[in-house]
């Protein structure tokens, strides 16, 4: 197994091996950019990738991306089209998993891009909504990535902008969301899966050099365990490989 590679390594890595082969993927921005190159490159050769800028692509660029709307994004895709046309496709039901990240999750999978504070005078205010939303509330499953504060992983937050679970058990099924919630979060510490009726999300995995003891101090509420939770496995050479393809600048990776 390698042994030198960085955080954001091993979160690219343990992303994409949330995808599976053949499936649609809404690929989102930053990290997931990568990600979804590394799982072509590797296990899955025939998923697809869509990005909500209109781009549709059978493998990834051909150059580096910076953002999902970057020219070589465009070169030699499978579809070129709008924003409405690739968004239709979370209602027909047709994207298996979406990556979308936040500023604060809780322990339900509840995402907030809004704002924190009170909504009148909020404390901060965020980039809003985008296209998160439909995602969350349409895609099969939901993929999180983010880094593992204490801020950031609170028992509520402040503002829903993209559902959960709601809170929890089966609110999400009666709220009428057609899609599944979130299915992982990945963050710089640990994995975290719902888990039990409640859908309460709870540690699955730790990432080396990590304890379970640093996790539960850097996060906002009781943070359950799941029965086999296990150390993340390292990233392979292989894996390590690909990444190194798809950025080759380490760019998003370092």
């Amino acid at each position: 197994m390698p042994e030198n590679y960085s955080t954001q390594e091993l979160m690219i890595i343990a992303a994409a091996r949330e995808i599976n082969d053949y499936e649609r993927i809404f690929v989102g921005m930053r990290l997931p950019i990568t990600a979804y190159g590394v799982a072509r490159l590797t296990h899955a050769p025939n998923a697809v990738g869509l990005f909500e800028s209109g781009v549709s692509r059978y493998e990834p660029a051909k150059d580096m991306l910076y953002t999902m709307c970057d020219g070589p994004n465009q070169l030699g895709a499978a579809w070129t089209t709008g924003l409405i046309q690739i968004m239709g496709l979370l209602s027909g039901g047709r994207v298996h998993a979406g990556f979308i990240g936040g500023a604060e999750i809780d322990r339900y999978g509840n995402i907030n891009t809004s704002y924190i504070g009170d909504f009148d005078d909020p404390d901060v205010k965020l980039p809003g909504s985008g296209g998160a939303p439909d995602i969350a509330s349409m895609a099969e499953r939901l993929i999180v990535i983010m880094n593992h504060k204490k801020h950031r992983l609170v028992k509520k937050v402040d503002y829903i902008t993209s559902p959960g679970f709601l809170g929890g058990g089966n609110e999400r099924k009666m709220a009428g969301l057609i899609g599944g919630g979130p299915a992982v979060v990945i963050t710089d510490r640990a994995i975290l899966r719902p888990y039990g009726p409640e859908n309460e999300l709870h540690l699955a995995a730790y990432h080396p050099n990590h304890t379970v003891q640093e996790i539960l101090k850097n996060t906002g509420w009781d943070l359950k365990s799941i029965p086999d939770v296990h150390e993340t496995a390292s990233p392979t050479k292989v894996e390590l490989e690909a990444l190194h393809q798809i950025d080759k600048d380490g760019f998003w990776r370092t």
